[in-house]
């Protein structure tokens, strides 16, 4: 089955909590089986982690780089500075980007990705449905990777 991480930056383990006008009443819990079963039903293996530590995504994302696992990224506040996690992304072979909310609609610091260069897809203010967008994306264009 093919392998996909979704990988959570900061504060979106309060989603459901935070800013729900921007961010929804869906948990982080409940997006997590949300993914996973629908993931199951395209054919991939999908496994969801949600980090607030910048060293704690930098390895997962160098896990995804050594097995050729897939990612779909929403990286929060990180997506806007952390060259870190930008050069980390990078060593992936394929990651979309996700963002809940429209950055591009938001404060000014929210419009600028240090990662979208890099990615093979980008979605942006389609709600957590950007998630299942993301699955659909790499799971039809056979980005998905064999790892696992």
């Amino acid at each position: 089955m093919n392998t996909v991480l979704v990988l959570n930056g900061p504060n979106l383990g309060r989603l459901g909590t935070r800013q729900p006008e921007v961010y929804g009443g869906t948990t982080h819990a409940d997006l997590a089986e949300h993914l996973v079963e629908t993931g199951r039903g395209m054919g991939l293996e999908v496994e969801v982690r949600q980090t607030d530590h910048e060293g704690e995504m930098i390895a997962w994302l160098h896990e995804a780089a050594d097995t050729g696992a897939a990612v779909v990224l929403n990286a929060g506040a990180w997506t806007h500075y952390s060259y870190a996690v930008a050069d980390a992304a990078a060593l992936v072979s394929r990651y979309v980007e996700v963002h809940i909310s429209n950055v591009h609609a938001r404060e000014e610091f929210r419009s600028h990705s240090v990662l979208s260069a890099k990615a093979s897809g980008i979605i942006i203010g389609c709600g957590v449905g950007g998630y299942d967008l993301a699955l659909a994306h790499l799971a039809a264009t056979g980005e998905a990777s064999t790892a696992g």
